[in-house]
């Protein structure tokens, strides 16, 4: 590949992120509008509503990787690195941004925080099952298993009582806020839009990301990890962060954890019911889980201090995120092996 062409789809890659963007700020409005007409409490409304649309972009990555490219690992790498980003990078900038400190409480802490570290469980019982019941021939080292669409029910179950979690929240709540001006059919009908702008800014994401890989000779993997990831979570970021500035560090950090837990209960599991089946190497997505738990522990201890992100507890998040992307970098490109068989498709 050409240096122009590298140059190229540089560019797509940039103007995919900005029409990400332009998506999630149409987003952003009708789901805060529609949270404001139906009187949903500012937690659900940034673990559910605000989530679920700012992670429309990571759900496409998903079903576009495993339908149209047939790159089911770049779907996963994606949601892997997005939830990362999402942990470690979203909340370090909303902590850095705003005029205050990023405060928490603790129905955020011990419900959102907690339940985000069960739903990593319940995906990582998931594999083991396709590993146990579902093995598959595998390389040297490697230990593998299908994971069947009866599998991929497991964590959409749990999704469901996580709904039904946040459900018994909007029981008790009365909303003060006049939404008597908001016409709910335009607010869906701008929902639409914004979900459309987001798929077409994700398609030529992914593109991107395929090309990049072809050029430096490095699997689909790191690029999942890291261009995709950061591109498709670009959306929560500013969510977060508008949240944030606005005193509202309760949403901010509610709309991180929600837009996970769906990251990796629904969006992984979709890419399987559509694809029928996908090869799970456990060697490799243990490791992965891993790294998920431990940056969640961080982020659940460094907010559980005084119930509040201080600037140094954010950085201290950024220089953990820019340590995961050395060593992911390194891993893709063979300079270290601390991981035997990550990156999965890398080239012999």
């Amino acid at each position: 590949m050409p240096l122009t062409t590298l140059m190229l789809w540089s560019a797509v890659a940039l103007i995919a992120i900005g029409v990400i963007w332009k998506g999630s700020g149409l987003l952003e409005r009708a789901a805060e509008r529609l949270s404001a007409y139906y009187e949903l409490p500012e937690i659900v409304q940034g673990a559910i509503v605000v989530a679920i649309g700012s992670s429309f972009p990571e759900l496409s990555t998903t079903v576009i990787s495993t339908l149209v490219h047939g790159e089911f690992e770049l779907g996963v790498s994606a949601i892997v690195g997005s939830a990362l980003f999402n942990i470690l990078v979203i909340p370090a900038v909303c902590g850095l941004s705003g005029k205050r400190q990023l405060h928490a409480n603790r129905d955020l802490v011990y419900k959102e925080a907690q339940f985000y570290m069960i739903a990593v469980a319940v995906l990582t019982l998931s594999f083991s099952f396709a590993v146990i019941y579902h093995p598959v021939a595998a390389t040297p080292g490697a230990i593998s298993g299908s994971m069947t669409r009866g599998l991929a029910l497991i964590p959409l179950a749990v999704y469901a009582l996580y709904i039904f979690v946040q459900y018994q929240d909007t029981l008790e709540y009365s909303s003060e806020v006049d939404a008597s001006h908001i016409r709910p059919g335009r607010e869906w009908a701008l929902l639409g839009v914004s979900l459309a702008i987001t798929v077409a800014g994700v398609e030529a994401l992914v593109r991107a990301a395929l090309h990049f890989g072809e050029y430096f000779g490095t699997p689909s993997f790191l690029w999942g990890m890291t261009v995709v990831a950061a591109g498709t979570s670009v959306p929560d970021a500013f969510v977060s962060v508008r949240a944030a500035r606005d005193g509202r560090g309760v949403t901010s950090v509610a709309n991180v954890l929600g837009s996970n837990i769906f990251d990796l209960l629904v969006c992984i599991p979709a890419g399987i019911l559509l694809g029928g089946a996908a090869v799970i190497n456990f060697s490799v997505a243990a490791p992965l889980m891993g790294l998920l738990t431990g940056a969640t522990v961080l982020l659940f201890l460094l907010m559980r201090t005084r119930m509040v992100l201080s600037r140094h507890e954010s950085v201290a998040l950024l220089a953990a995120y820019a340590a995961l992307l050395v060593w992911i970098t390194l891993e893709s490109f063979g300079t270290i092996d601390l991981v035997p068989g990550l990156p999965p498709d890398a080239p012999a």
